[in-house]
């Protein structure tokens, strides 16, 4: 079972959640998601914010969630441009 018991561990779900979200609606794509979600668990994990057991089950629910493009809404609000290249360099 992977579900999320500690509240401290849903916050901070919801809140890489939300900044993933963000990161998408400006064109990012997956693999920098991968790296913002690592370096957050990361932090996470240096800091002892949570116990072992709700770190890892924090960290399976993330690997899963980035992985499934339906997690997210493309920046026209639909999956049709989701991580196309929108933004100026």
């Amino acid at each position: 079972m992977t579900a999320l018991q500690n509240p401290e561990a849903i916050r901070h779900f919801q809140s890489l959640c939300d900044a993933c979200q963000g990161l998408v609606s400006r064109y990012h794509s997956p693999s920098e998601l991968r790296l913002y979600a690592d370096g957050y668990l990361h932090a996470l994990r240096r800091t002892s914010v949570l116990d072992a057991q709700s770190q890892r089950r924090l960290e399976e629910l993330i690997d899963r969630w980035i992985l499934d493009p339906s997690s997210f809404i493309g920046p026209e609000g639909g999956l049709n441009a989701l991580y196309e290249s929108g933004r100026a360099y």
